[in-house]
């Protein structure tokens, strides 16, 4: 299980540097890790453990097979990181290996940092996942249902339509229990929302149950489960390529934007975020972008510092 979350990680940070949207914290973290490994070359022994070069190609063949086949198509690795991120693996004693062969091992996990990030899996269900938000999930379904579990953050769930076998999502103390339809899933430290978009779930907790249809939403809280009407689901759309908001609270397009990017609002005066505005956020907008689009709109000067945005104003 740890060397798939450094294989996630790592992939992610490699993707980020690639397109030139990492931190500065980010492109030093991957520069320590391509440094360190590149510092211990003396560690190998090709007598037990093979040709350094044939056994980086074969490992890194497999990482690209498993990111291209449980994941959105990536672009390649720089080459100066392909041997980088091979030796992350042979470092383990060939773990990475035992982990794919071991009748045991058969749980993924992917967690995304400031950027969202996409998962299709095998039954053709997609789940798009928001910055900073974990998912554990089987390499593949077993038994009468398909579970998955959010460890954190935020999902969209398009789930494939299987009537015989469920799909089932652990989040917190709730689970909810769909057979094809799409919603989001929101979880905090101690509670969860479930919004449905399309389709009807179930959702439940200690006992309690509740079914939701299209702009419904459930809320756990304080141990106690309910259900309300929402509504619209504009922010249940955060996850499209192409998004607009028309006349919603600046509260809602930070909300979005926290799910996009990671990022967070620290102001001095929270009324302005009762301000209501429309916005178009393109596919692959970069934040400040977007922010020069509020700050001409609202007047503000909003600024984003690494995960943070505040205003100069």
């Amino acid at each position: 299980m740890m060397i798939k979350k450094v294989k996630h990680y790592l992939e992610n940070l490699i993707e980020k540097s690639t397109d030139k949207t990492a931190s500065q914290k980010e492109e030093q973290l991957l520069e320590n890790f391509v440094q360190h490994e590149y510092s211990h070359n003396n560690d190998w022994d090709e007598t037990t453990m093979g040709n350094k070069d044939d056994v980086n190609n074969t490992i890194y063949g497999k990482i690209n097979d498993s990111i291209n086949s449980e994941t959105k198509v990536r672009k390649l690795w720089p080459a100066y990181l392909k041997y980088s991120a091979a030796a992350c693996v042979v470092a383990a004693a060939g773990a990475f290996f035992f982990l794919k062969n071991d009748p045991q091992a058969k749980m993924l996990a992917i967690q995304t940092t400031n950027t969202m990030d996409s998962l299709k899996l095998g039954d053709g269900s997609t789940i798009f996942l928001a910055a900073n938000s974990q998912l554990s999930y089987p390499e593949n379904f077993t038994g009468d249902e398909r579970n998955v579990t959010l460890l954190q953050g935020n999902a969209f769930f398009k789930v494939a339509k299987d009537p015989s076998h469920p799909f089932v999502i652990k989040s917190g103390d709730i689970k909810t229990k769909v057979l094809g339809t799409s919603f989001h899933i929101k979880l905090c430290k101690e509670n969860c929302n479930v919004t449905v978009v399309t389709g009807k779930v179930n959702v439940s907790s200690a006992g309690e149950s509740v079914d939701l249809l299209p702009n419904e939403e459930a809320v756990y809280n304080n141990n106690k489960l309910t259900k309300q009407v929402v509504s619209q689901t504009i922010l249940a759309d955060w996850y499209k390529e192409d998004i607009e908001l028309n006349d919603v609270k600046l509260e809602e397009v930070f909300t979005l934007l926290r799910y996009k990017y990671g990022v967070t609002v620290d102001l001095k005066e929270d009324e302005i975020l009762n301000t209501r505005l429309t916005v178009y956020i393109k596919n692959k907008a970069s934040l400040d972008s977007i922010l020069e689009q509020i700050n001409y709109i609202t007047n503000q000067k909003f600024k984003a510092y690494d995960d943070i945005i505040k205003t100069t104003k």
